[in-house]
């Protein structure tokens, strides 16, 4: 499962117990216990979805998200928090935030609330996201299909795939993807690279993804 989640929680048995509860439904948490550190994994990881305490060490989670959305990060945000005031509720929205969720909650709760906010983001149905030309990708299973048939695909096609649905019309730089396909200790390759995109080219159109030379690649999506 590629879809990635920052976690912003100084409780470290709440955290344990949410990033258990999440990765057992097929997530990939990433917990943080202060706003510095949410800071360094938002900088070293490809993030899809923010989960944020308020009343943590360094800066408030409030601050945190209001500072991201100024940077441009518009990636979705759950306020998780004891604050329960009315204007507290202003507060994170005005913050950015995409859902507020108030502490004690039932994770079931968080889990609906996670995965409506994944497929919003994506535009998907039942986690599905239909491509065109009888295409779909699922995003649970991590597969391409053509009209129910499977499509094979390499690992590492899938993971550039997968990023280029993460953000459509956005500039994806090499640095980005060689970060978000190859692992610690490997070596990116610029040419397998334009192999897979040739490949994910053939599928998605060949004027779907623009080559912005010597910087990196634009899925462009009508």
């Amino acid at each position: 499962m590629s879809i990635n989640i920052l976690l912003l929680e100084d409780d470290v048995q709440l955290s344990d117990t949410i990033k258990q509860f999440l990765e057992h439904s097929g997530y990939r948490v990433y917990p943080t216990y202060d706003a510095f550190g949410a800071k360094d994994t938002l900088y070293e990881k490809s993030i899809d979805l923010m989960l944020l305490d308020v009343k943590v060490p360094n800066q408030s989670g409030f601050d945190f998200l209001k500072e991201q959305r100024e940077s441009g990060d518009t990636t979705p945000a759950i306020f998780i928090t004891s604050l329960n005031a009315v204007d507290d509720v202003t507060q994170g929205f005005d913050a950015g935030c995409d859902d507020y969720i108030r502490k004690p909650f039932a994770l079931k709760e968080l889990l609906v609330r996670i995965e409506s906010l994944i497929k919003r983001r994506f535009g998907a149905k039942d986690n599905r996201v239909e491509l065109g030309n009888g295409y779909a990708f699922d995003l649970k299973g991590m597969f391409l299909e053509k009209e129910g048939e499977m499509i094979s695909l390499m690992a590492k096609e899938r993971k550039l795939l997968v990023l280029f649905l993460k953000y459509p019309n956005e500039l994806i730089t090499y640095e980005r993807i060689y970060e978000a396909l190859w692992d610690f200790g490997e070596t990116p390759s610029q040419g397998s690279l334009r192999s897979y995109v040739n490949t994910l080219r053939n599928i998605l159109g060949k004027d779907q993804i623009e080559t912005i030379k010597q910087i990196g690649y634009r899925y462009v999506k009508q």
